[in-house]
């Protein structure tokens, strides 16, 4: 049987900077997962301020097994979450805190080590 992977720690956030531990370079935004991590890059999925965090930008975290999702806001909690993104994270039954950027980094530290958790960390606004 496969190993339960945890999710990477988080170990700095800052205006424009997250850090992740076993990356050599922070990120600016970040998309973090059971397992592993990588930038998240907005003009994958045409995510934009409003109307927010798409379908799409969630599903590579539920590939890779999160059975809980943070989604941060942002610094200033500039950053929406769209309606199909929540009602798809409900009829999946996935449990989905959605903070303001600092919040969302301490939740996801603090439950990394006892669940399957994926995150979309954005460090600005």
């Amino acid at each position: 049987m496969k190993q339960k992977a945890h999710s990477p720690l988080i170990t700095h956030l800052s205006w424009g900077r997250v850090g992740v531990d076993g990356q050599d370079k922070p990120y600016k935004d970040a998309k973090l997962f059971p397992g592993g991590s990588r930038e998240w890059d907005w003009r994958e999925t045409g995510t934009q301020h409003v109307p927010g965090i798409q379908p799409a930008d969630v599903e590579e975290l539920l590939e890779h097994g999160a059975t809980v999702v943070i989604l941060s806001k942002g610094i200033y909690e500039q950053l929406q979450v769209s309606p199909e993104t929540l009602q798809m994270l409900r009829d999946k039954g996935i449990t989905t805190h959605i903070l303001q950027s600092e919040k969302a980094v301490r939740l996801y530290n603090e439950l990394r080590e006892k669940e399957r958790v994926g995150g979309l960390f954005h460090s600005t606004c």
